[in-house]
């Protein structure tokens, strides 16, 4: 799965949501909610125990619309607003990981995925060049995957995974990783709330790009397609291309990044993450602390 030279980017919000949903309701002592972030670390534990990977960040979306609210009113209209027990989750998770020394980005006016995008391919320009591995829920970022990049997405909770390389992409979608976009511009996306071209199903769009590779060369040989199709083409042109741009990543968010800052071990502070787990009555992530202790937090004495 990972390697040493492998860089880990935690879609944060994705993994609190399903952790928060995949586990039953915990509390601590004071009977606040802490079953998503017992999830989220649980995660990360497991990562650094098992695939002990170099360098890690994690990303999380800020409050308030992005610049694709800005461009369509309707962008995630319809999504249910999270209970207030999930969202007071989030800043003791941030807490968590600073201890970890475990740098967070997060830009205004942006998604996750538009931070997690850039950050995978400023790490793809540094001198080490790691292959980048991204933790998620969201297949959106399909789309980012390369000979550099891959996706580890959660299928059922937090615990069973697919590895999604350009290969694996293919296989699952009959497309490249590239076409994701298009594929979506074309059928659209309900989770959010993006129309695509009215009348044109899965199969039609994976058909279309399977003949013309993507959204603009469909419309540069509308003449040759098919008159059903080439109607509806026609008529919802315009929502084709938005629906392109909104379901597009920016992989060129203005961000400070250095790859150095995101390597395991060299800050973080063992005791204090060891007190945040005893008083959220994390035993369990403590005895699984205690393990990688030796890895990742050498020479206590001389890191705080």
């Amino acid at each position: 799965m990972f390697v040493a030279d492998h860089f880990v980017i935690l879609d944060g919000n994705a993994l609190v949501h399903r952790s928060f949903h995949a586990l039953p309701p915990l509390t601590n002592k004071k009977g606040e909610p802490t079953g998503a972030i017992y999830g989220f670390f649980l995660v990360l534990m497991k990562i650094l125990a098992e695939e002990k990977p170099k360098y890690l960040a994690a990303t999380f979306d800020l409050k308030g619309p992005t610049l694709r609210h800005k461009k369509y009113k309707e962008y995630k209209a319809k999504r249910v607003k999270a209970p207030d027990e999930l969202y007071v989750q989030f800043e003791p998770i941030k807490q968590l990981l600073r201890l970890f020394g475990i740098p967070i980005y997060e830009k205004q006016d942006y998604e996750a995925d538009d931070v997690i995008g850039t950050l995978a391919r400023l790490a793809k320009e540094t001198p080490e060049q790691p292959i980048v591995d991204i933790v998620t829920g969201d297949l959106d970022t399909l789309q980012l995957v390369n000979e550099k990049t891959r996706v580890l997405a959660f299928v059922r909770g937090t615990k069973e995974t697919n590895i999604y390389d350009e290969q694996a992409v293919e296989a699952r979608y009959g497309l490249k990783p590239e076409q994701i976009v298009d594929y979506k511009a074309l059928h659209g996306d309900a989770s959010d709330n993006i129309p695509g071209v009215a009348g044109i199903g899965a199969k039609s769009a994976s058909n279309l790009l399977a003949q013309y590779g993507s959204l603009e060369n469909i419309y540069l040989h509308l003449a040759e397609v098919k008159e059903s199709w080439r109607k509806k083409l026609t008529e919802n042109k315009e929502m084709a291309f938005l629906s392109k741009e909104l379901v597009t990543i920016d992989q060129a968010v203005p961000l400070e990044f250095k790859l150095t800052d995101c390597q395991l071990g060299r800050r973080g502070d063992f005791a204090a993450i060891k007190r945040g787990f005893a008083e959220l009555n994390f035993a369990t992530l403590n005895k699984r602390l205690q393990q990688i202790g030796e890895q990742y937090f050498p020479k206590q004495e001389t890191l705080f």
